[in-house]
């Protein structure tokens, strides 16, 4: 009895050893990979396939995962370094370099350790790019640079499977007396451009001051040009009122003298005119030689009645 229990216990181990033996073979064929990620395979030492995320089986104690790629960009710095412009100017450089594996099989393969190879990359390909361009190109054209070293970068390394996808120079540092000769040139543009926005205000005010005393002119001797013309026309108009005014007045003249009244009254009129006349004649003169049976009131009047009688007479003053 004692004999067949412990067959019994043996061939029960043996199942249970059995069953853990090939639960482990089962957890050991089974791979869960994380997005993200690629894991390289390898059987009997030698490169098979790439696992990439999601769930995988493989062949236990055959297959093996011989390494594990991040596929999501990283960063790696480039540590400080010095080059040397076009114009023989030191400088001290560093900046970040931006990449991505996008083939785990050659980025295993084919470069021993690609992040290393990548940074040493990084740093002769700027410094062979800060070599093409004098100090002051250097500051204006950041974005040339990053844009060659990324594409010298990726010419090279295209065997280790990796792509760059950008790089950032972050400081550009040159010696201080270099720092100090740019800082004095930038004070002395700064101001060059001062006195010439300066003077240019200036010449713009100046201007300006012209304009609007031109424009002044203009509307004052448009004022004084209106102002004539409205004189003008007041002028003119007033004349051609009193023209009017004298043509009626000469008007209703002529027709009350049409009549025998008015005869008389322009007879009357011009003998007292005639008077006057000799009057002032013997005002104005020192000596006055009157015919002595003339030189009375009466004789006065008869002379200027004689006269209207005469221009009655005559033809330029009859109607």
């Amino acid at each position: 009895m004692s004999i067949a229990n412990e067959i019994l216990n043996y061939v029960f181990n043996f199942w249970i050893g059995l069953a853990i033996f090939f639960a482990i073979l089962v957890s050991k064929s089974i791979y869960q990979v994380p997005q993200g990620y690629a894991y390289i395979v390898e059987r009997f030492g030698k490169y098979n396939k790439t696992l990439n995320a999601g769930l995988n089986f493989i062949i236990p104690l055959i297959d093996r995962i011989a390494d594990k790629r991040l596929l999501k960009e990283q960063a790696v710095n480039v540590d400080p370094q010095t080059a040397i412009t076009a114009d023989n100017i030191t400088l001290s450089i560093d900046g970040v370099l931006y990449f991505k594996v996008i083939d785990p099989e050659r980025a295993t393969y084919g470069v021993d350790n690609y992040v290393f190879a990548l940074s040493n990359l990084a740093q002769t390909t700027m410094r062979a790019e800060i070599g093409k361009l004098e100090l002051d190109k250097t500051f204006e054209e950041r974005d040339m640079l990053n844009t060659n070293i990324v594409a010298s970068i990726n010419k090279a390394a295209e065997p280790w499977g990796v792509t760059a996808m950008r790089y950032e120079i972050r400081d550009i540092d040159p010696p201080a007396s270099v720092m100090s000769a740019m800082e004095q040139q930038m004070k002395a543009e700064r101001e060059k451009r001062a006195k010439i926005l300066e003077s240019e205000g200036e010449k713009q005010a100046a201007i300006n001051r012209a304009e609007g005393e031109k424009q002044a002119a203009i509307k004052a001797a448009e004022a004084d040009k209106q102002e004539q013309e409205l004189r003008a026309q007041g002028e003119a108009a007033a004349i051609l009122a009193v023209a009017e005014a004298k043509a009626q007045a000469i008007r209703q003249i002529g027709e009350a003298a049409n009549s025998p009244e008015g005869q008389k009254a322009v007879q009357l009129d011009l003998a007292t005119k005639a008077i006057e006349a000799k009057q002032a004649i013997a005002k104005e003169g020192t000596v006055v030689l009157l015919d002595g049976a003339k030189s009375e009131a009466g004789a006065t009047v008869a002379e200027a009645i004689s006269i209207v009688a005469a221009m009655n007479k005559s033809d330029a003053f009859s109607a």
